[in-house]
């Protein structure tokens, strides 16, 4: 085990074994990007995705590059990209076409981590139940991906990474309100929620739960506890994807402010805000 993985797992550990926020993560920095749904870091550059775009920032913040048409060479309609992860030099990242509380032609679409160019799909089951796709995240150790679902957030779905076939689904309790990103560390999924309410300062939460069995196999159901209030964001609004670092160990979860997101749709901004922003927070143990 990498010695950078130690205190965060303690702290994963920690987390699952209550059930109140008591996670000792401390936020060390905060970075403006251009994307507003999710993020994913190799431990060389962050990528980021904005609902009908992808972009590559260096760990500093700087612009390397931007995919504007994403969704150019994919096939079907395709209107929405929801939370990425990267893996082995290819960015994974939720698509779908979303419209109406309803996601059709979901699928997990892989780009280039270098280019940022597309390079195919993972279709999803529909027989599986899922009806939309916020997010999803990489479990290169058993060989997964996993997506979530904001419409129906009763489970995670999960394809094996090497056939794309689809493998099942573990059911959440209690359920996560409004799901927006995913991301798996020693085969638990910490899961960030729009929960709170941006009209009243009450912040949103991350969650955690254990995906497999002692075993190995997939768990029937997983236990969800609170892992973290996101109390420290510089103005409650939206939380969105989240990502592990694992050079650093840090945790980054992008978060929008500025935009009142009424039942899903922008109804102007705050006061002081002309424009929403998109935020990086890093934490650390």
């Amino acid at each position: 085990m990498k010695p950078m993985l130690l205190p965060v797992l303690a702290v994963l550990l920690a987390a699952a074994a209550c059930s109140s926020d008591k996670s000792p993560l401390h936020l060390t920095g905060v970075t403006e990007v251009a994307g507003r749904q999710g993020v994913a870091t190799d431990g060389t550059c962050y990528y980021v995705s904005g609902s009908t775009a992808l972009y590559k920032y260096s760990l500093d913040g700087e612009l390397l590059l931007a995919n504007e048409q994403p969704f150019a060479a994919m096939t079907g309609d395709v209107n929405h990209i929801g939370d990425i992860d990267v893996h082995d030099g290819e960015i994974y990242a939720g698509c779908e076409y979303f419209m109406d509380g309803v996601g059709e032609n979901i699928q997990v679409a892989v780009f280039d981590a270098g280019t940022l160019e597309y390079r195919r799909s993972i279709p999803w089951n529909p027989d599986s139940g899922q009806v939309e796709c916020c997010g999803l995240a990489v479990d290169a150790a058993r060989g997964h991906v996993w997506m979530a679902d904001w419409v129906h957030g009763e489970f995670l779905y999960c394809y094996d990474l090497a056939t794309s076939a689809y493998v099942g689904k573990v059911m959440l309790h209690p359920v996560p309100q409004l799901q927006q990103g995913i991301c798996v560390l020693m085969g638990k999924m910490l899961i960030s929620c729009d929960d709170g309410d941006a009209e009243k300062e009450e912040p949103d939460h991350l969650y955690i739960c254990d995906l497999y069995k002692p075993d190995g196999t997939l768990a029937r159901d997983a236990e969800v506890r609170l892992f973290r209030t996101m109390d420290d964001f510089r103005r409650t609004g939206e939380i969105e994807g989240l990502t592990f670092n694992p050079v650093t160990g840090a945790i980054t979860v992008l978060a929008n402010r500025g935009a009142r997101i009424i039942l899903g749709m922008p109804k102007g901004f705050y006061e002081g805000y002309d424009r929403e922003i998109h935020e990086l927070y890093t934490y650390q143990k």
